[in-house]
């Protein structure tokens, strides 16, 4: 069996679950997957991203976003709905809600489950790409597996919210 980390920061929507299910063909894959809640600190950078994609509406209401502990509670339906996605689409899925240091968590797990491979898919988030600070140009020269960054689709609106 084939294992993957996935990283995320909003739920998998039909077509990333799609996506990911089927990236190693037929072989069985497990999946653990870890939700990155929003955070405070990087609101400044969401809004940039925003602006820069042409978003400016999404930008102004950056501030009114769940932060922090409020975050949490929105990042494990968020969670739930994706592991349910992924187990419906016959994959293995297990995770949790990274509350702290997201990067030691994920070197953890991925040793921890013996991963194949990290499996980041976040949207664009341009000004931490640029200075090579985004997840997956961080993980990898902290897992020892190889990383894969995917850019994330549109939730649809019957899933649970949780930003990204």
């Amino acid at each position: 069996m084939f294992t993957s980390v996935l990283m995320i920061e909003q739920p998998l929507s039909p077509v990333d679950v799609e996506f990911v299910t089927s990236l190693h063909g037929d072989d069985p894959v497990s999946f653990f997957v870890l939700m990155q809640p929003r955070g405070s600190k990087d609101r400044l950078l969401r809004a940039i991203d925003d602006i820069a994609l042409g978003e400016l509406e999404q930008a102004v209401q950056e501030r009114e976003e769940p932060e922090g502990r409020q975050a949490l509670e929105p990042a494990e339906r968020a969670l739930n709905h994706s592991l349910a996605a992924l187990r419906a689409a016959g994959g293995e899925a297990r995770g949790e809600v990274v509350q702290r240091h997201p990067l030691d968590t994920l070197r953890s797990v991925v040793d921890q489950v013996g991963a194949d491979e990290v499996i980041v898919l976040t949207a664009p988030h341009f000004v931490e790409e640029f200075f090579h600070r985004d997840w997956a140009s961080r993980a990898r020269h902290k897992v020892g597996v190889p990383v894969l960054k995917l850019f994330s689709h549109a939730v649809d609106e019957q899933q649970p919210a949780q930003g990204g």
